[in-house]
């Protein structure tokens, strides 16, 4: 008895502990859970908006164009009568997905020509920083309003252009963090042993640059969803009648007494921000070796 008794004791202390510790590190790191658990409600409302919203988001009712927010339309709707609830969800499918694919691109195109222009040096560094110092010399808002007015008004470019002014930054961050990789003694170790530079760079030095390419990422999904909203604010990015965050602000820009027609899409934009921005504090608490 006493034995059954103690084996019951010893499997509920995993459980005690393991709870212990997920409240200790929700206490430790708060800025990481709150924005986490923010951006989840965004995902879910986004995920399910044809379930949750009553309305299509382009469906037209001039009858009930302009009207504030009511039990029937909680955002109220605009001057098409198209309900503004329906439309922030759904735009909300746009941005989120759009900035996290250019934080992608740009990280991993970013962070492979940083790795290999800080680990090789040379002639191909000179080449890769050249390009990134070019695009770096022109404000990122500047330089892809110019692209995306180039190529044209679409979602697909806007993403272009966004990704065009941020791998830059992926590059010069990687190749500093590989610049003083390299000097440690496993890349030292590794090539005594007979490892490719390449195999040297890929399975060793990259793994340990991860961090500062991680903190940043985070950061700049909330910096991506701020761009994308701008270019479809002056026209540039999604094209009407698809539901955008950006370009439904520009829609209620000049109502100024219809104030929820452009309120509840900058909210958005707002909120979804500062969830990244306290998803990135977070990481860092989490991650810095100090801590």
């Amino acid at each position: 008895m006493a034995d059954s008794l103690s084996l019951g004791a010893s499997a509920r202390l995993p459980q005690r502990t393991w709870q212990r510790d997920l409240i200790k590190h929700m206490r430790r790191y708060p800025s990481l859970w709150l924005g986490s658990g923010i951006l989840l409600i965004f995902a879910l409302l986004i995920a399910f908006a044809p379930v949750i919203a009553r309305h299509p988001p382009n469906q037209q009712n001039l009858a009930m164009r302009l009207k504030p927010p009511s039990a029937e339309h909680p955002f109220g709707t605009d001057e098409l009568g198209r309900d503004i609830f329906s439309r922030v969800l759904h735009g909300g499918q746009i941005s989120l997905p759009a900035a996290l694919i250019v934080v992608a691109i740009s990280s991993s195109v970013g962070g492979l020509l940083g790795a290999f222009a800080g680990f090789f040096g040379g002639l191909i560094d000179d080449l890769i920083m050249r390009v990134a110092d070019v695009t770096l010399a022109f404000p990122a808002v500047v330089l892809a309003l110019a692209i995306s007015a180039l190529l044209g008004p679409s979602l697909n470019n806007a993403i272009l252009a966004a990704c065009a002014v941020l791998w830059p930054e992926y590059a010069r961050l990687i190749r500093s963090q590989v610049i003083v990789a390299r000097t440690f003694e496993y890349v030292t170790a590794a090539r005594a042993i007979g490892r490719r530079e390449v195999g040297i760079l890929l399975r060793h030095v990259l793994p340990n640059t991860w961090t500062p390419i991680l903190i940043k990422a985070a950061l700049d999904v909330g910096s991506i969803i701020l761009l994308i909203s701008a270019l479809s604010f002056i026209g540039l990015g999604v094209r009407p009648p698809t539901a955008e965050w950006g370009s439904m602000v520009a829609l209620g820009r000049m109502k100024f007494y219809q104030w929820w027609v452009a309120t509840f899409p900058g909210l958005a934009i707002l909120i979804s921000i500062m969830a990244c921005n306290l998803i990135s504090e977070g990481l860092r608490n989490w991650l810095d070796p100090r801590a």
